[in-house]
């Protein structure tokens, strides 16, 4: 595919819930700790998050569905997640879009800097995120969960 396509992006609406997942578990972004109608629900009632979606006008995607991007901030620095595109629509610019579409998002709420995390083995993430300027940072995450309901598999 060449040239980026012409891609409607939106803030997520209640009935793309089910598309969303399916192209969340299509790119193997879900874990077992990782509830993605909790973790949707949050978003939405975080005024700090959003999620969007991406939409093309003769669509061939998962549930209609291209892409999705989640962000929020903690005031300070901007956090993406959950930047998904479909399998099938990769390397044509649409993570591209989704990235800055998130970082305009982000930049308007008054945020400067932006992070993310990703799976130390999910090398075509890194290497998408690197693509649009992002680079590794000298940093150790640390993190404790407050509650032992959530069981890995």
């Amino acid at each position: 595919m060449t040239g980026v396509p012409q891609l409607d992006i939106r803030p997520y609406q209640p009935e793309d819930q089910s598309a969303v997942i399916a192209m969340w578990e299509a790119c193997a972004l879900l874990r077992a700790w990782n509830d993605p109608v909790s973790d949707i629900a949050l978003c939405m009632n975080t005024p700090t998050s959003a999620l969007f979606v991406a939409v093309a006008a003769a669509d061939n995607g998962i549930g209609g569905l291209w892409a999705t991007i989640m962000c929020g901030s903690d005031g300070h620095r901007g956090w993406l997640y959950y930047l998904a595109v479909d399998p099938g629509r990769r390397r044509a610019g649409i993570a591209r879009s989704m990235v800055r579409y998130a970082e305009d998002w982000l930049a308007g709420q008054g945020i400067r800097k932006v992070q993310l995390m990703i799976r130390p083995e999910n090398d075509a993430v890194r290497e998408a995120y690197e693509r649009v300027g992002y680079e590794i940072e000298p940093r150790l995450v640390m993190s404790r969960r407050l509650h032992d309901d959530v069981r890995r598999r």
